[in-house]
């Protein structure tokens, strides 16, 4: 199948202008796994997708959207096509969909991670990244993270302040975390970056995006392969 999607792949490329498909490979490297982020019933679509526009801007991959009272919608003129270029997974299923997310994460390796001051936080600054995988959660606007949520959490993760105002705004948060993480990480020693089969993947759902009529092309090469 790997071997398949490269094939798929270098023949689609060719469909694609020389300018874009160089940016696509110069972006791929900076893409990464080993941090996602999931956002738990976040109710204004404006901060939801201020968060995916800043995800893309700091190379994470992977974006959770979990659906219990609110439904998620991107506001096209905040996220600016970044959903286009990321991958979205939805738990919207049932009436709480946190468990179901909370499990995925961790059966794929992932260290739940809370975005929110707690008894036993750490501060930003000191998060280990070397422990492992990292899912990022952040809550609602109003109440934060369910408390739920925060009972199934690994570890606790909060932002220093040092004004009278309690918390940042969901985006802004977001983006200073994935920030720091980021930086953090690229300087770091860690394998980070997507295995050759990811690259692969996400590559061709960009080159299927932004090729009119892909799917007839993808077909016709199918069938001449076949």
């Amino acid at each position: 199948m790997a071997s398949d999607n490269k094939e798929l792949l270098d023949h689609l490329s060719g469909f694609v202008k020389e300018r874009r498909w160089a940016l696509f490979n110069k972006i791929i490297e900076n893409r990464t796994r080993y941090l996602t982020v999931a956002l738990e019933n976040i109710y204004q679509p404006h901060n939801a997708s201020a968060v995916l526009r800043s995800a893309d801007c700091f190379g994470l991959q992977d974006i959770h959207i979990i659906e219990n009272d609110n439904e998620y919608q991107v506001n096209p003129d905040v996220a600016l096509g970044a959903s286009k270029w990321l991958n979205m997974y939805s738990y919207n299923k049932t009436q709480n969909n946190t468990p179901q997310a909370v499990a995925k994460l961790k059966a794929d390796g992932y260290r739940i991670v809370a975005t929110t001051p707690h008894t036993h936080d750490v501060a930003l600054q000191d998060f280990d990244l070397t422990k492992g995988k990292t899912a990022l959660f952040f809550g609602t606007e109003l109440t934060g993270l369910s408390d739920e949520m925060l009972s199934m959490a690994d570890e606790f993760v909060k932002i220093p302040m040092y004004g009278f105002t309690e918390s940042f705004n969901i985006s802004v948060s977001a983006a200073l975390i994935m920030h720091t993480l980021t930086d953090k990480l690229r300087n770091s020693d860690i394998k980070w970056q997507l295995t050759d089969e990811d690259k692969t993947e996400v590559m061709l759902d960009w080159v299927r995006k932004t090729i009119k009529a892909s799917d007839a092309i993808e077909a016709r090469f199918n069938n001449n392969r076949s």
